[in-house]
């Protein structure tokens, strides 16, 4: 009788055990195959995110996102103010080096102006790009007019815009005139004479060349790139493309 009994008891327990295994099937979906596969498979509720791809997480503030191309840095970054006097810099071509590293259709030059002076007298003042091997490739009309009005962010259109390849580019600044120091005034970073660290010419992020200049010359040397004005206050101005 005793081993009846067993025999019963193990039999009942094999019964529940298959009952078990059908009814986890079912609410599986019947079956095991395929899942997790095609377009359509559901994820099961509360189930954590796929893992990020390498690479593929926050990178900080890009220009895209501000409706721009590149730039010498977030503008945001773009607080310390650069001011010199006619004397300092009229005349001179400043040099700001850009890294581009896509081609784009450069047609602007955005300059972050900082203060204006109303009694100023500019003129012969422009905006230019020049290549690695210092020749100009674009340059924008005369911009006194927009010098003396809305100390903001604003764009320079070029008077020609043309596709840049990636590579090295220097934006230039040419300023004439008269204007009190620290009254007209561009954005910066506060780098101040640090800006050029680890660099030579002719590939200074920040520089000038020449003087006395009324117009931006077709070509420069970037061998003679020079920090004399730079080191005294005259760096780190914030530019970007459009």
């Amino acid at each position: 009788m005793r081993t009846r009994t067993t025999t019963a008891s193990a039999g009942l327990a094999a019964m529940l055990a298959a009952a078990l295994v059908l009814s986890g099937c079912s609410a599986s979906g019947g079956s095991t195959t395929g899942k997790g596969a095609g377009a359509g498979a559901s994820s099961p509720a509360g189930a954590s995110p796929a893992p990020v791809p390498a690479g593929g997480g926050f990178e900080g503030p890009r220009p895209q996102d501000q409706n721009l191309l590149a730039w010498t840095g977030d503008p945001n970054d773009a607080g310390h103010v650069t001011a010199q006097s006619a004397a300092g810099v009229g005349g001179r071509v400043t040099l700001v080096r850009m890294v581009l590293r896509e081609e784009l259709t450069w047609s602007n030059i955005w300059l972050g102006l900082a203060g204006i002076d109303p009694n100023a007298q500019l003129s012969n003042c422009y905006l230019g790009v020049y290549d690695a091997k210092g020749t100009l490739v674009a340059s924008t009309a005369d911009v006194s007019p927009q010098l003396m009005t809305e100390a903001i962010a604003k764009p320079f259109p070029l008077a020609k815009p043309f596709t840049a390849a990636p590579g090295t580019y220097f934006v230039a600044l040419l300023l004439n005139g008269t204007w009190a120091t620290n009254a007209l005034t561009l954005k910066a970073t506060g780098a101040g004479i640090s800006v050029n660290a680890g660099l030579n010419p002719p590939s200074l992020r920040y520089s000038t060349v020449l003087t006395g200049q009324t117009s931006l010359p077709a070509t420069v040397n970037l061998a003679e790139q020079s920090t004399s004005t730079i080191n005294t206050g005259w760096a780190s101005q914030w530019y970007a493309i459009s």
